[in-house]
């Protein structure tokens, strides 16, 4: 906490906030690889991870954040689309169960100061369209196949000029919002 100017109460320092959507499931160990190297560039950049709190690419890209950041600072907050916090993936420090099934996604992306896609189903795609209408950065990891492979380098419509941006590698996906938010 620090003290600011609002009569000398306490507020928080709010940390830049990066949501990873991405597939729930069994993942190749391709895809798990990249989904834990996400994890690490995203503590690394100094950004707090937003995600769905379940298995597959949530999981596999929190664990990549949680040992990147050992016990320095930064947090993994799980939105659930179910009611009961323990089916949250054993790396979220913040669990917000919601109960609104698929319509958790939109409270994912809100969260994000900027989105990453990292391979992903239908729920992934709902995510991408949201992030697009909400005017969120996105950026495409193209290697990990699924929806984020089809939407690199794609406008969703013409609501915006810019395009999603494709990137080759975590750290290109990281950078990219990085220099994006810092605008």
């Amino acid at each position: 906490m620090q003290r600011g100017s609002t009569g000398g109460k306490f507020r928080a320092v709010r940390r830049p906030t990066i949501a990873v959507c991405g597939a729930s499931g069994a993942l190749t160990p391709e895809l798990e690889r990249l989904a834990e190297e996400l994890g690490g560039e995203i503590w690394r950049a100094g950004f707090d991870l937003v995600c769905g709190g379940q298995d597959g690419v949530m999981e596999a890209v929190s664990r990549g954040y949680a040992q990147a950041r050992g016990d320095r600072p930064g947090t993994i907050i799980g939105i659930l689309p179910g009611s009961a916090a323990a089916d949250a993936n054993a790396y979220c420090d913040l669990v917000v169960p919601t109960g609104l099934g698929y319509a958790r996604n939109t409270l994912v992306v809100l969260a994000g100061d900027g989105i990453v896609l990292c391979g992903g189903g239908s729920g992934t795609l709902s995510e991408a369209a949201f992030a697009w209408q909400f005017g969120k950065p996105i950026a495409a990891l193209e290697p990990s196949g699924g929806w984020a492979r089809e939407l690199a380098g794609r406008a969703l419509d013409g609501r915006r000029a810019d395009r999603i941006h494709a990137a080759t590698t975590p750290a290109d996906a990281v950078a990219w919002l990085k220099a994006r938010l810092a605008a």
